[in-house]
């Protein structure tokens, strides 16, 4: 194995072990990290066994995952029952959480929807108990979404393995 192939297998697993921790902590890009270790794995060996076709099918998992983390909190409130802007306030909340909560951690991530969501809710009804209701859905749907996008992590993974030794 020559130096850029060894090189390109390391900065693959570096890659995707990044990506898994990004799942999980918003200040990572985790579905852009897994694909591009994947990508990088597959390069380092010249796309012989991951084409383009399967690339693409782990480019619309990585994009099925960053969907998941970004509509979660508004689905979640939109499930409890939440306004349009307590939708809204999930989302921008959210946005919030990553960038200012808690350096970007879980706490921010989860509170930051909750807040946007209870505040969206106030400014259109005014009930503390559904702006609670709608908060609480947001946070739920955050930690939903960020299971799925585990769980649609491992399936590349898995997706990557098959391709690459089965087939």
């Amino acid at each position: 194995m020559d130096a850029e192939t060894l090189l390109l297998f390391a900065l693959a697993v570096v890659l995707v072990l990044a990506g898994i921790a990004g799942m999980v902590l918003p200040v990572l890009p985790g579905e852009l990290l897994l694909f591009a270790g994947l990508f990088a794995a597959a390069w380092a060996e010249d796309f012989e066994h991951i084409g383009p076709g399967w690339l693409a099918v782990l480019l619309l998992l990585a994009a099925l995952a960053w969907l998941a983390d970004f509509a979660a909190g508004a689905y979640g409130a939109r499930r409890f029952g939440a306004s349009r802007r307590a939708e809204i306030g999930a989302l921008l909340g959210g946005f919030a959480g990553l960038l200012f909560g808690a350096s970007g951690l879980l706490p921010g991530l989860l509170l930051g929807p909750f807040a946007g969501a209870v505040i969206g809710e106030l400014s259109a009804r005014r009930s503390l108990r559904g702006a609670g209701r709608a908060g609480i859905g947001a946070a739920l749907g955050v930690a939903l979404g960020v299971a799925a996008s585990i769980a649609i992590a491992f399936a590349m993974i898995a997706v990557f393995l098959f391709a690459r030794f089965a087939v």
